[in-house]
């Protein structure tokens, strides 16, 4: 009865030590797990956050290259004559146009030429050559935003590559987390076992001796 109640108390023992290990590797699991949750969401707040701050660069950039088709006639005519109507009458166009034509009107006046072919033929030019001056400036405004923009989405882009990959390596090591707990479960099971068949093989050990079977 006594080889009995030891062998009982070693297999409580050895179960009891068996749930501690298991109790153990799930609470330390569930901490990595809880950490790793915690990692991926704050690497999508960074990302969204700075999607956010480039956002509008992006939108510009988008825009600018849309005005830039546009100029070019990539949009069709319509857009095109639209583009070149919104800069000929635009505020910046008219005033340049008059400071223009009432230089070459005071320079004109004062070498005594205001009404001669050469000053009419000057005021004729000098309008279409202001335009085609000013389409040019447009496109090369326009093209600053729209890498000003491409950059922009650059960013983004990269920095939603850099957050997959971290979050890639995170979810790795939750998983990673998981395994070493299903293992560690494992092998508390097993020493549980081997415990319990080492108390059984003692007693049978120690009933063969008491009966003289040694």
């Amino acid at each position: 009865m006594v080889a009995a109640a030891i062998v009982g108390s070693a297999v409580v023992t050895g179960v009891a030590s068996s749930q501690a290990q298991k109790s153990a590797a799930k609470r330390a699991a569930g901490a990595q797990q809880d950490s790793t949750y915690a990692s991926i969401e704050e690497q999508r707040r960074q990302f969204d956050q700075m999607r956010e701050l480039l956002s509008p660069f992006v939108n510009a950039g988008t825009s600018a290259l849309g005005g830039q088709q546009d100029l070019l006639g990539l949009n069709g005519m319509q857009a095109q004559q639209d583009a070149i109507n919104g800069i000929q009458n635009s505020a910046a166009f008219k005033t340049y146009l008059d400071q223009g034509e009432n230089s070459l009107r005071q320079n004109a006046s004062a070498t005594g030429g205001l009404r001669g072919g050469n000053t009419q033929a000057a005021l004729a030019q000098f309008s279409p050559q202001l335009l085609n001056q000013m389409i040019n400036q447009q496109y090369t405004n326009l093209g600053g935003l729209t890498a000003l923009g491409q950059n922009a989405a650059a960013g983004v882009g990269n920095a939603g590559m850099q957050s997959a990959n971290n979050i890639g390596n995170l979810l790795q090591q939750g998983g990673a987390a998981q395994a070493g707990n299903a293992l560690a479960q494992g092998q508390a099971n097993a020493q549980m076992w081997n415990g319990v068949n080492s108390a059984i093989g003692n007693l049978g050990g120690m009933y063969l001796y008491k009966n003289g079977f040694n």
